[in-house]
């Protein structure tokens, strides 16, 4: 029997990842929020969602809808509001009798965990995120193949994604809101990588500002140096080139892994996933957390031969 969803954000970026994945597992949308109106996408998945500009009303139809006959009630709650607010929307869920599933970073800073852990044990509901990454086909290969040596392997991420002037003005250029480019565009990676090569022994920031970051983990198995950036004019010639504003790498021992397709699906693996009992959860997601709130409030250490390539510069 379909499961009955509302989403928070559904005017945002994300918010048509959530509302293909809900589509594409048989399930149907019924209410949403947004405190702007541009939400005409709405029409491409259903006439019949309730849509609300007020998280107070939204919250009211929720409730209205709990205390009504169970075929009405919302089953599950999609978070995709702007990643401050995530832990509040992530209670919100909770209260209304739903489980939530929720855009990255589940949280900003690590002890916001503890909350919703307490919230989940009274409402006997889940929380639940999106680490697309570790259903990439192409990065499952990779982590078994990994697991059949224990050897320290020598990795090297490059994540550049342009971003135009907006990106700074909004709440995305604010580091109390976003959790700075770390946390916003590169918590994947981060999780991707402690999901590879195990727990972390160490780190160094070698540089940090509004629009890049660059550092040195030492993991269980690895030595990463890792490049994050927003800026445009950090895309390698090559890029350039080709016309791309993105620029996605991780090298393993010199080795390129490919996986730049596939990426277009991932949001509806995820929810598979999920629905099957087999998402992921707030123990899944509190390592990166945790690591990307160190390498925030890390002090910068002088540059080494640790350095990312890019940063030399």
């Amino acid at each position: 029997m379909p499961k009955n969803f509302a989403v928070i954000g559904v005017g945002g970026y994300i918010a048509p990842r959530h509302l293909r994945a809900i589509r594409d597992t048989g399930n149907q949308l019924v209410a949403a929020v947004d405190p702007k109106d541009s939400v005409g996408l709405l029409d491409q998945y259903s006439f019949d969602v309730k849509f609300f500009t007020e998280i107070e009303r939204f919250d009211r139809h929720l409730e209205k809808l709990r205390r009504g006959p169970e075929e009405n009630r919302i089953h599950y709650v999609t978070v995709c509001s702007p990643n401050y607010l995530h832990d509040s929307h992530c209670r919100l869920g909770l209260r209304a009798g739903a489980d939530v599933i929720c855009e990255k970073p589940l949280v900003i800073n690590p002890w916001n965990f503890d909350a919703l852990e307490e919230l989940e044990a009274e409402t006997k509901h889940r929380i639940h995120t999106i680490l697309q990454l570790r259903l990439h086909p192409a990065l499952i290969k990779l982590r078994e193949s990994l697991q059949q040596s224990t050897e320290q392997h020598e990795v090297e991420l490059t994540y550049i994604t342009s971003r135009g002037p907006w990106y700074q003005v909004s709440w995305k250029g604010h580091e109390d809101k976003s959790g700075g480019v770390a946390t916003n565009i590169g918590v994947h990676f981060f999780d991707l990588l402690l999901w590879l090569f195990g727990s972390v022994n160490g780190i160094k920031v070698y540089h940090s500002d509004e629009s890049r970051m660059s550092g040195f983990i030492e993991l269980e198995h690895a030595r990463v140096r890792w490049f994050l950036s927003v800026d445009k004019t950090d895309l390698p010639l090559s890029a350039i080139a080709g016309g791309k504003t993105t620029c996605r790498s991780i090298t393993v021992d010199g080795k390129e892994i490919e996986f730049s397709e596939g990426f277009t699906d991932l949001h509806t693996r995820v929810y598979e996933e999920t629905l099957v009992g087999r998402g992921f959860g707030i123990k899944d997601a509190r390592p990166s957390i945790q690591l990307t709130y160190a390498i925030r409030t890390a002090e910068i250490s002088p540059k080494d031969d640790l350095v990312h390539p890019l940063l030399k510069k």
